[in-house]
């Protein structure tokens, strides 16, 4: 299962876009992260990541 941001959790500090291997997470206008469910690998490295626990593998 892809990674997904929980956006009521994320506080826009973009650690997950600095540790995404294939760039398949981008910040919104909103100042919040998204993953593209197609291009994430599922490798974990932003869940691990995230100080705020916002990123699940769902």
């Amino acid at each position: 299962m892809p990674a997904f941001v929980n956006e009521e959790q994320c506080i826009g500090c973009a650690a997950c876009v600095d540790v995404c291997p294939v760039e398949a997470i981008k910040m919104l206008d909103t100042g919040k992260a998204r993953v593209d469910p197609d291009t994430c690998i599922e490798c974990g490295a932003c869940v691990s990541t995230c100080p705020q626990g916002a990123i699940e593998m769902k």
